[in-house]
């Protein structure tokens, strides 16, 4: 058993390589928005860039995870970076549309790759809940620093700048992954742990989590064009996005104090609920403020919710296969999330994209359900 604890810089490495690989999380809305506003492309076509993105992502997330015990972790995290770095640097320049995609699906496979890395390094961490809420919360800071900055930025340069800062994400993940990504601090466990099947639960839990991240896309991509749509000013919603980054520093850190007092599987009953109710007041609200309420919170239930998830499910699945998916999990349904929020919006308005919400979030419930709090199997409460 390993069992030197991260050092400050592999920390740090974690923390800049999970914003790097969730930029999607935070950047949809501007993303989404820029490629309408400034691309000239159609809400259909702005969320298949996206969806393409993610795709690449699963994938990559996919073929990793059940390898992620014999790989090297700080290159492959590093590379991945370093690639996506440059395929955003050519989407700076103008490009033609099957250009654009080309270079989306690719830079989704390296980012992908990095951060299936990252959240198996964290999975096999002495405490996962708690690794996982610091990277949470370094993901918040993130979010104020570009929300805040971004929108101004692309309005004064041009949609090629949104590309520019991906591209500048990537490649600082890049050089600090290379400098100072860690080890897993545990081993994977016993030849007969590691070579055990993922127990049934989980699965339960990473269909969960995915049908959370497609009502987290679906609605997050179109957070910023239907408070456009409705006549809301660009300051307005520019403060909107800045508050729902304030407001993203605090779910992380409120799961990490609240790990033993909380039970984990009430907090995974509930966020689904909370957060299809709350897609339901965006596309809805009859006013600013009540959607400036429900947009500035939208996003903190799911990175709360899903800090809760990944600790019970890294207890149940101690090899860190399934965490090492975590970018697929919750990039299935975020990949699927941007082109059927187009596909709606084109064709039945926003509000349908409430009543979805509704729909998928019943699902989500089903699947946290049968979540337990302990392995449900000799096996798997051994490793444990």
């Amino acid at each position: 058993m390993n069992t030197r604890s991260t050092s400050t810089l592999g920390q740090g490495a974690l923390i800049v390589a999970h914003c790097a690989g969730m930029v999607d999380l935070v950047a949809l809305p501007v993303w989404v928005g820029t490629l309408i506003q400034h691309h000239q492309l159609d809400p259909q076509q702005a969320g298949g860039l996206a969806t393409l993105f993610l795709i690449g992502a699963v994938l990559s997330s996919v073929f990793l995870a059940s390898r992620f015990q014999h790989l090297k972790g700080r290159w492959i995290a590093a590379s991945g970076y370093a690639l996506a770095a440059a395929c955003f640097g050519l989407l700076s320049q103008p490009q033609d549309y099957p250009t654009m995609a080309a270079l989306h699906a690719v830079a989704g496979l390296a980012a992908g790759a990095s951060l299936s890395i990252t959240h198996g390094t964290i999975a096999r961490s002495h405490n996962p809940h708690l690794k996982f809420a610091m990277v949470g919360i370094g993901l918040g800071v993130f979010a104020v620093l570009f929300l805040g900055a971004s929108p101004k930025l692309i309005a004064e340069a041009g949609g090629a700048m949104l590309f520019t800062l991906f591209g500048a994400v990537m490649l600082v993940a890049a050089l600090v992954c290379a400098i100072g990504f860690p080890e897993p601090e545990r081993e994977a466990g016993s030849a007969t742990t590691t070579a055990a099947p993922i127990p049934r639960v989980v699965w339960f839990g990473i269909v969960g989590i995915s049908a959370m991240a497609l009502v987290q896309s679906m609605t997050f991509s179109f957070l910023e064009r239907v408070g456009h749509d409705r006549g809301f000013s660009l300051a307005h919603i520019t403060g909107v996005l800045v508050a729902l980054g304030m407001v993203n520093l605090l779910p992380a850190a409120l799961a990490a104090v609240l790990e033993k007092r909380w039970s984990a599987r009430r907090v995974l009953l509930a966020g689904p609920v909370i957060q299809a109710l709350l897609a339901v007041t965006i596309m809805n609200a009859p006013s600013f403020y009540a959607y400036a309420g429900a947009a500035s919170v939208f996003a903190a239930v799911m990175i709360f919710t899903h800090t809760f998830a990944f600790g019970l499910m890294a207890r149940l699945e101690p090899s860190g296969r399934a965490m090492a998916a975590t970018p697929a999990m919750l990039m299935a349904g975020a990949a699927i999330g941007p082109v059927l929020g187009g596909t709606l919006v084109k064709t039945a308005g926003y509000g349908s994209l409430g009543l979805v919400a509704l729909l998928i979030g019943t699902l989500a419930v089903f699947c946290m359900s049968r979540l337990r709090e302990q392995p449900t199997t000799p096996l798997a409460q051994e490793a444990t």
